[in-house]
């Protein structure tokens, strides 16, 4: 098991939450594929690639809607 690295949800202000939405696809893939040698080969290909970048955005929206809410959307 990794170490804690994810202790709230809670943020100051959206932008903050954009940001924990960030880091938590980056997380996701990290978890998912933990050797850094691998995921450092595979980015020349999804970065270039359009449907990959959607999908990364569409992952980070997911988490982002999932921060707002935790945080009563910053009312």
């Amino acid at each position: 098991m990794q170490q804690q690295w994810l202790t709230s949800l809670k943020t100051e202000d959206p932008q903050a939450g954009y940001e924990l939405a960030i880091k938590l696809a980056r997380m996701g893939v990290k978890y998912t594929q933990p050797k850094d040698e691998v995921r450092q080969k595979l980015r020349p290909v999804y970065e270039q690639d359009a449907n990959s970048l959607i999908a990364s955005s569409q992952v980070i929206a997911t988490n982002f809607q999932t921060v707002a809410m935790a945080n009563n959307y910053w009312s």
